[in-house]
């Protein structure tokens, strides 16, 4: 059947590689990398396998699958460890060998959390916080923080490890975000999506939480109703106007109280974005330094891999372009 996703494990020379009809093949790599031995076949899902991750402390094969299934295997003796549903196909997966906790995030957009034992799992909890599927998960097992990339164009950092629910939005980018990387050793986040944009951000600064967007039936700021408040309406003699919101204070305004835009980088707004005329006044020019650099790879970005040793980061894209970058410059 034809591949759909590999994984490579270099100290192990393990080949992993998924199958359209759901079984998962195994290879073992001569030193030479002239040969490749089939070990062993797991039939681990009904349809298309998405992603593949081995986990060589576990000796562990975990794995997505079209059929909306995430499996995990015993690598040495190929049986099937356990199993669970999750709401949508996953795109997403990452483990941490610490806790043995899996994040797997789908195209709901919503990221499932798992605690994996032996032979059996349980839930933890869910993430939602996209509003289009999750295209892509980065873990942070130093800081124990989860990045989670989605066609809605956003990354969202959720503090795990804090313990403290909080959880950061980053925008920028124009079209879905197609790949995370990390880089532990200067806490930068690599994204790359499909607009060809290559986006480092700097993870080692103060972030801010967004505010939640206020409900109201009139203007927060002037007063005036809302197109949908008949009876204020109605009583001042006034047309009602079209509700927006401020990025920073989260309040319910009109257009005329709204007619600013600023860039709020610690807030994770990297381009301008729609801001209330107070709020306007009050961001100073230090709190509007940009907090990422914007690199244009001039190609749709599909994949991506970052060797942190050599710095060196790799895209293939959708003009069957491969392209190696050095990305010492920008990561260090």
């Amino acid at each position: 059947a034809p591949c759909s996703c590999m994984s490579f494990n270099p100290e192990t020379r393990r080949l992993s590689i998924g199958l359209d009809n759901g079984t998962i093949s195994e290879f073992i790599l001569s030193e030479d990398y002239n040969k490749m031995t089939l070990v062993k076949s797991y039939q681990a899902h009904q349809s298309r396998v998405i992603m593949i991750l081995f986990v060589l402390e576990m000796e562990w094969v975990l794995s997505t699958g079209q059929d909306k299934h995430f499996t995990w295997h015993c690598s040495e003796s190929g049986q099937r460890l356990g199993g669970y549903r999750t709401s949508a196909s996953a795109c997403g997966l990452q483990f941490d060998v610490e806790t043995r906790h899996v994040f797997v995030g789908d195209h709901s957009g919503q990221v499932t959390i798992l605690k994996l034992e032996q032979e059996s799992c349980s839930l933890v909890t869910t993430f939602k916080g996209h509003t289009g599927g999750v295209t892509a998960l980065c873990w942070d097992p130093i800081q124990r923080v989860l990045f989670s990339g989605s066609s809605d164009h956003s990354i969202i950092m959720w503090d795990i490890g804090g313990r403290k629910g909080t959880a950061i939005e980053l925008q920028g980018h124009n079209d879905k975000v197609q790949s995370l990387s990390y880089a532990h050793h200067t806490r930068q986040l690599i994204s790359c999506g499909a607009d060809g944009g290559i986006v480092v951000w700097n993870m080692d600064v103060e972030r801010q939480e967004t505010p939640e967007w206020l409900d109201s039936d009139s203007c927060q700021k002037c007063d005036q109703p809302f197109f949908w408040n008949f009876k204020q309406m109605w009583d001042s003699k006034k047309i009602g106007l079209r509700q927006h919101h401020c990025r920073k204070c989260g309040k319910a305004v009109c257009g005329k109280c709204s007619s600013k835009r600023s860039s709020i980088p610690l807030m994770g707004f990297e381009f301008e974005v729609r801001v209330c005329d107070s709020c306007h006044e009050s961001i100073t020019d230090e709190e509007r330094a940009p907090t990422a650099t914007f690199h244009d790879s001039k190609h749709n970005i599909v994949h991506v891999h970052f060797d942190a040793t050599r710095g060196w980061l790799l895209t293939s894209g959708t003009d069957k372009v491969i392209k190696l970058w050095d990305m010492t410059p920008v990561v260090s």
